[in-house]
């Protein structure tokens, strides 16, 4: 097992696909992370050397992720919401906030702003 911010991960997991568990980092990401430290794209966690794993570990505390960015796009939500913007009152409203249609089908984004936006 490989500990990385307080994740462990299973030796035979990819790297690519373990950096691209975290909150906030994509397939995009996770590439150019590997890239950085030299890491093959189908290299597995216990393959890597002991200092990659700290690289990345300092990498990843560097970046916003996971709680840190949850956080952000809740307070972004919240300024949206209190400065009574059209897209704010859209959230709260739990509609479609990017200007889809609403005539027949908008059960899906109701049921995102309901259950992720709400703050």
């Amino acid at each position: 097992m490989v500990f990385i911010l307080g994740i462990n991960f299973p030796e035979q997991r990819l790297v690519k696909s373990s950096l691209e568990s975290f909150y906030g980092i994509g397939p995009y990401l996770s590439q150019r992370i590997m890239a950085r430290y030299y890491i093959h794209p189908t290299a597995r966690i216990g393959a890597l050397a002991n200092k990659q794993i700290q690289d990345m570990t300092a990498e990843l505390s560097n970046m916003t992720i996971e709680n840190d960015l949850r956080r952000r796009v809740r307070q972004d939500i919240r300024r949206l919401r209190d400065m009574n913007s059209y897209r704010g009152r859209r959230h709260s409203m739990s509609l479609p906030v990017r200007g889809q249609n609403t005539q027949s089908q908008i059960k899906t984004a109701k049921r995102l702003n309901r259950v992720e936006r709400r703050g």
